[in-house]
């Protein structure tokens, strides 16, 4: 196997464009030409089989086929067999809980890490990718055994991260603040504030920002951090504060 690849994208959509319209050439030069067919998880939307005609017609529009798991009989087998993972977005819950039904944590785990496949994660699927799913912004609208997640990266990610907006007459608490309030519980990893348009692009033990946004870091007991896209962010891989 290879060293871990993953492209963890923010959001599917960004305004003004189609799905996936933003980040389609990272994500022909994240599979490359080796890759043929990806494995596409649409566990995060209710209607799977619209999920995965939407996701189809991308990925065969940028040179790929498309198999989604939920059409497979054993799910399982799916993954062992794959060439490369996506996880779309959706509800995070929901995603992890049949992440979890399906056996499926330690198999993508498995491909991943020791098998070297690539793994792209867009919004829920870049949460699933981390530590756990506790920086969600998402509703807990199913139960799934464990908040733990895929634990690709040794730090947890919040997608869409939003900036106050000093206008708001909204009251509550800001994501920073949220943000803080996990941090306060104990052990808990740094949390990386992904805006719209932004990605994490993983190679081995190399973290590189990319993207047209930056994002804002937050570890417990520091000050948070703004950084710019093309920072470095491979320290984060050093797991420092394992759970």
């Amino acid at each position: 196997g290879g060293p871990r690849r993953l492209l963890l994208v923010s959001n599917s959509t960004l305004h003004g464009g189609g799905y996936l319209g933003h980040c389609q050439q990272h994500i022909q030069s994240f599979l490359g030409q080796k890759v043929k067919r990806v494995l596409f998880i649409p566990y995060a939307l209710h209607d799977r089989d619209a999920y995965a005609r939407t996701a189809r017609e991308k990925f065969e529009s940028l040179g790929y086929g498309l198999d989604s798991i939920h059409e497979s009989c054993d799910p399982v087998e799916a993954v062992r067999k794959s060439e490369a993972i996506f996880i779309g977005g959706g509800n995070t819950f929901r995603l992890l809980k049949a992440l979890y039904d399906n056996s499926l944590i330690h198999e993508i785990r498995k491909r991943v890490l020791e098998d070297g496949i690539p793994y792209m994660g867009s919004s829920a699927g870049t949460n699933v990718a981390t530590v756990s799913i506790n920086t969600t912004n998402d509703m807990p609208i199913v139960y799934p055994p464990s908040l733990q997640a895929l634990g690709l990266v040794p730090f947890n990610i919040n997608p869409h991260y939003l900036d106050p907006d000093v206008k708001s007459t909204h009251m509550g608490e800001t994501r920073e603040e949220r943000i803080r309030q996990y941090h306060e519980e104990p052990n808990t990893p740094p949390v990386l504030g992904l805006r719209e348009g932004a990605m994490l692009l993983v190679e081995g033990d190399k973290a590189t920002l990319q993207g047209v946004t930056g994002a804002r870091l937050f570890l417990r007991g520091k000050k948070p951090t703004e950084h710019e896209p093309g920072t470095d962010f491979s320290f984060l891989l050093i797991d420092s504060n394992p759970l």
